[in-house]
């Protein structure tokens, strides 16, 4: 168990880490237990929800069903979803938009009050929940904050980011968070910790993802002894602006969904001969097709044109917001477009009320593994999934804990500091990391990429001592031991040396800290890696 400084001397029932639509949910659903929320940024940004453009899937007209829309989901989930796990979320959608409704979120109306209903790709039937075309993770963070803002009786401490879990053995008993711009750690003690800390984004060079989405909540879990599930599936969305922004501004798959179709630099409709689907198939197969066209010199963009037209500024603000700022009329002319890494269907092992394998802990959303996405997500079911959990783990806390304590929260300084500069090494490190992992870990995988990768990350990290750059490293190691591990392709994992689906390996993958351990140390020893070290030597310099 790791000690430092306690926050305050009293214990709280629920700290939350993560201040994006998880976090949230969950806090709004467990009112008027008293909670904490712990988020590095003010709650509502920093939050990869925030950016979703696509909406929430969820089966509620009387055209679609939550059998239908589970038929779905597993079809695209390479066989490797969870069918109780779809099922569920599926039949819950429902009221978990009915909830969202509650708390303001203006979703699309038809003129008679109904939901207004939009398709993406994989989908049977139209089943979209929107806002504006592509505003609907901005609409839905913007109402819950007001809504958090106005309960008493959650706590939200901005400006602390958590790097550990405090635990006594399999028992997690609270949170190390520092607060931005300090070195001192503060101890947040709980009888509950949710994990809701978001994605791995970051780890990679060219992502869709807010910077705060870099494995963290994974880190800690793995460190803390946790069981990780699936880390080798990561969604890379297929058309990302490809204009050299770090994030990438998002081209959704909406446009496609509404007829906008993919073509090179010639004007020619290559997934014409890749899917019957065409544009419309599932992320990986469009994705492994975008960066083909990349990798040729023919390119890949995504005309508008004829399908959106001049209604582009109307229909999808944010996109054609995006698109001006670099310099492109979608109206006019083609967008530019390359695969990002956008979603990662691996995380922290937790079972259908959203428990790890650890005491007191929880987690939901992108940091989780539910096994409803299996190998590769379907469309919008990213936000489904996060309120559905958040919810059931609300429920699950109120059962476990059924006398809620009285708030007693003394005062915090959470005023928020600029972040403490990391030294050149540390810049550095990050940003080798994020090469190393696109070129390694992306679109297309072998085992010689991996096994130098995992060297490579096991080099940078000997250079860093700051726990959260610590933490980047591991979540890293255990997304690339893991797709070392799975030797074949299916869903969002690909490999060139392993190309065809196994049907022997249809199965969930699970790590621990000890596994990726062992990974490592393979690949250090190897003769991949220590060409791949020594390159990293050569090129980065000396280690510091």
């Amino acid at each position: 168990m790791t000690s430092a400084r306690p926050a305050t001397s009293h214990i709280d029932d629920v700290v939350i880490l993560g201040g994006g639509l998880t976090g949230l949910f969950c806090a709004l659903k467990l009112a008027p237990r008293p909670v904490t929320i712990l988020s590095a940024s003010p709650i509502g940004e920093g939050a990869s929800s925030a950016w979703a453009q696509g909406g929430i899937a969820a089966a509620v007209s009387d055209e679609d069903s939550a059998a239908a829309h589970a038929a779905d989901t597993m079809a695209v989930g390479g066989g490797l979803c969870d069918e109780k796990v779809v099922r569920l979320m599926t039949e819950e959608a429902g009221e978990r938009v009915r909830d969202l409704l509650g708390y303001g979120v203006p979703f699309d109306m038809d003129l008679e009050g109904r939901l207004q209903l939009s398709r993406e790709a994989a989908h049977s039937v139209n089943r979209i929940v929107r806002v504006r075309g592509d505003m609907a993770g901005r609409a839905i963070m913007d109402a819950l904050v007001a809504a958090v803002r106005k309960t008493p009786s959650i706590r939200v401490v901005e400006g602390y980011l958590g790097e550990e879990l405090l635990h006594e053995g399999r028992l997690v008993t609270g949170v190390l968070a520092r607060r931005r711009g300090d070195r001192e750690r503060l101890a947040f003690p709980a009888h509950a910790v949710v994990l809701a800390s978001g994605g791995i984004g970051h780890l990679f060079a060219v992502t869709t993802n807010p910077p705060e989405a870099n494995g963290q909540g994974i880190a800690m879990a793995l460190n803390a002894g946790a069981v990780i599930a699936d880390a080798e599936f990561v969604q890379f969305h297929p058309t990302a602006l490809n204009v050299g922004q770090d994030p990438a501004p998002l081209a959704s798959e909406a446009l496609r969904g509404e007829g906008a179709i993919l073509i090179d630099s010639a004007g020619r409709r290559f997934m014409e001969e890749i899917d019957p689907l065409k544009e419309l198939a599932p992320r990986d197969v469009v994705a492994r097709a975008v960066f083909a066209e990349t990798l040729s010199g023919r390119g890949a963009f995504l005309d508008c044109r004829e399908a959106i037209g001049a209604a582009f500024p109307d229909r999808f603000p944010t996109v054609h917001a995006a698109c001006l700022k670099a310099g492109i009329d979608p109206v006019r002319e083609p967008i530019p477009v390359a695969p990002a890494e956008h979603y990662h269907m691996g995380g922290v092992l937790t079972d259908a009320n959203g428990r790890t394998s650890l005491d007191n802990l929880w987690a939901a959303g992108e940091v989780a593994s539910t096994g409803a996405h299996g190998a590769n997500r379907l469309a919008s079911n990213s936000l489904l999934e996060t309120v559905v959990f958040a919810a059931r783990i609300a429920e699950d806390i109120q059962n476990q804990m059924p006398n809620p304590r009285t708030a007693h929260w003394p005062g915090i300084d959470d005023h928020i500091q600029e972040p403490t500069r990391r030294n050149e090494v540390e810049r550095e490190a990050i940003g080798m990391l994020r090469r190393a992992m696109a070129t390694g870990v992306g679109v297309i995988r072998d085992a010689d990429g991996l096994t130098g990768t995992l060297a490579v990350i096991d080099a940078l990290e000997a250079r860093c001592k700051r726990r959260s750059i610590r933490n980047m490293m591991t979540a890293g190691k255990a997304v690339t031991a893991s797709a070392l591990m799975r030797r074949e392709s299916r869903g969002g994992h690909w490999r060139s040396d392993f190309p065809q689906t196994d049907p022997a390996l249809a199965r969930r993958s699970f790590v621990t800290l000890k596994d990726v351990e062992a990974a490592v140390a393979a690949a250090r020893d190897s003769e991949v890696g220590r060409a791949a070290v020594a390159r990293l030597a050569r090129d980065g310099g000396d280690e510091t």
